[in-house]
């Protein structure tokens, strides 16, 4: 089920939008806009998942969230 929303955004990111959709790299804004979204809770859930590791006694985990902490994750 989905549920519609208003949302206000900069006229630059709907122009953007609008570009990417205009490009067929997303079939609407909606699509692209949910595509955005589930990323980005993607994202949050390997930060949170990243703390968990950092906060690790295991000194395996501890190497793997040094050896990754330096790469962003995304762009802003």
């Amino acid at each position: 089920m989905s549920i519609q929303i208003a949302v206000r955004l900069d006229e630059d990111l709907v122009h953007w939008v609008d570009e990417v959709v205009a490009g067929g790299e997303a079939s609407g804004r909606a699509a692209l806009i949910e595509r955005a979204l589930r990323r980005e809770r993607r994202r949050m859930a390997a930060e949170r998942d990243a703390a968990i590791y950092a906060a690790s006694a295991d000194p395996e985990l501890a190497a793997i969230v040094k050896a990754t902490s330096r790469r962003r994750l995304d762009i802003d």
